[in-house]
């Protein structure tokens, strides 16, 4: 089964080697058809600690390396 990939932001890097990522997504809203966004935090593992706040990375899905982290940096985007 292939791992599933997204691409956000960097919105914190506090943490030693991992980053917060949000990514964001849009949806039609069901009764007015309005589109609208929709964003998530995702906790994913940095081993270097090279990801700063405001980088454009892409994540995939790992194992769990631990309660919240189960995705890990693929590459800097930008």
């Amino acid at each position: 089964m292939p791992k599933r990939v997204m691409h956000g932001t960097v919105v914190s890097d506090k943490m030693d080697k991992t980053v917060v990522v949000e990514v964001t997504r849009q949806v039609m809203a069901p009764v007015y058809g309005k589109i609208i966004r929709r964003r998530k935090k995702y906790a994913a593992h940095d081993e270097g600690n090279a990801c700063k706040i405001g980088n454009k990375v892409s994540i995939r899905e790992c194992r769990p390396l631990s309660k919240r982290k189960c995705w890990e940096i693929l590459a800097e985007t930008g």
